[in-house]
């Protein structure tokens, strides 16, 4: 454990995968942290103390921030990691679904940042890091809702950013693909599955297992954001791609041209050229 103080920081989703590697890799470096989870923990962290917290729910964001400001006294960093994946044709997902993914996956991300932001411009400086995916800038063949999520964070992020970077707050973005993790435990199913959908659906399905069976440690997303926390001002990044494939492909989707990444993608998701 690292006997220097780095300031407090809060880690949504906690609990397990990113957020418990982010969290633990932010408290070794020196970070007092807080972490949350919507359900009681049943073995505790070393080094991270774990609160309750729904980012679904107004009273249960305002009521664990302001926990964790009258322990510390303060919040230097806030990881927006809590979400959800879903895996179906879009239009085996009601509105009502679509919703719902939207309030973990975005709303989330706005409800924490919109009460930690009033403590981060009186302090004059804090910075917000959430945790994007490479979804946030792909197209995703019957991920298509779970995607828009993650392209709603990506432009919130990046015009926040604009908004409170002269107040001393940068809102940083870190973008992994596949990552062994149990996100796919937190999936949902479509809520009105059709079979017109359930070739592409199977096959997609074992592409994310595979995909998150091989993809790259949990540390590697830890060390990203580690890196967004501690940088120095001067040198920080909007966007930090952890592993090796993610800054690949956020450059393949710069530079080639459209017809030839579309041809790519179609291959390599398996789907008819």
């Amino acid at each position: 454990m690292n006997n220097k103080s780095l300031g407090v920081a809060l880690v949504t989703g906690a609990a397990a995968g990113i957020g418990k590697a982010v969290a633990q890799a932010l408290a070794k470096a020196g970070y007092q942290v807080f972490g949350t989870s919507r359900r009681p923990v049943a073995t505790p962290i070393s080094g991270i103390t774990m609160l309750l917290c729904d980012v679904t729910n107004d009273d249960s964001v305002t009521h664990v921030v302001k926990d964790v400001v009258g322990r510390a006294g303060r919040i230097d960093v806030l990881v927006n990691n809590a979400g959800r994946s879903l895996i179906g044709g879009a239009e085996e997902s009601s509105i009502g679904q679509a919703q719902d993914l939207f309030d973990v996956n975005v709303f989330g991300i706005i409800r924490m940042t919109n009460e930690v932001m009033p403590i981060m411009r009186e302090q004059g400086s804090g910075r917000v890091i959430n945790i994007s995916s490479v979804a946030g800038f792909l197209p995703g063949a019957y991920t298509a809702l779970y995607n828009a999520t993650k392209h709603a964070v990506e432009g919130y992020s990046e015009s926040l950013d604009h908004e409170v970077r002269t107040l001393g707050i940068r809102v940083l973005l870190v973008e992994p693909a596949f990552t062994r993790t149990a996100l796919e435990e937190n999936g949902i199913q479509p809520d009105r599955i059709s079979p017109v959908y359930e070739q592409g659906r199977t096959a997609m399905n074992a592409i994310w297992r595979n995909g998150i069976a091989a993809g790259d440690p949990v540390e590697a997303v830890a060390d990203a954001v580690l890196k967004a926390a501690t940088d120095k001002y001067c040198c920080l990044k909007l966007r930090y791609t952890p592993g090796k494939t993610s800054g690949k492909l956020r450059m393949m989707r710069r530079y080639v041209p459209e017809k030839a990444f579309e041809k790519s993608y179609r291959k390599e998701m398996g789907l008819p050229i």
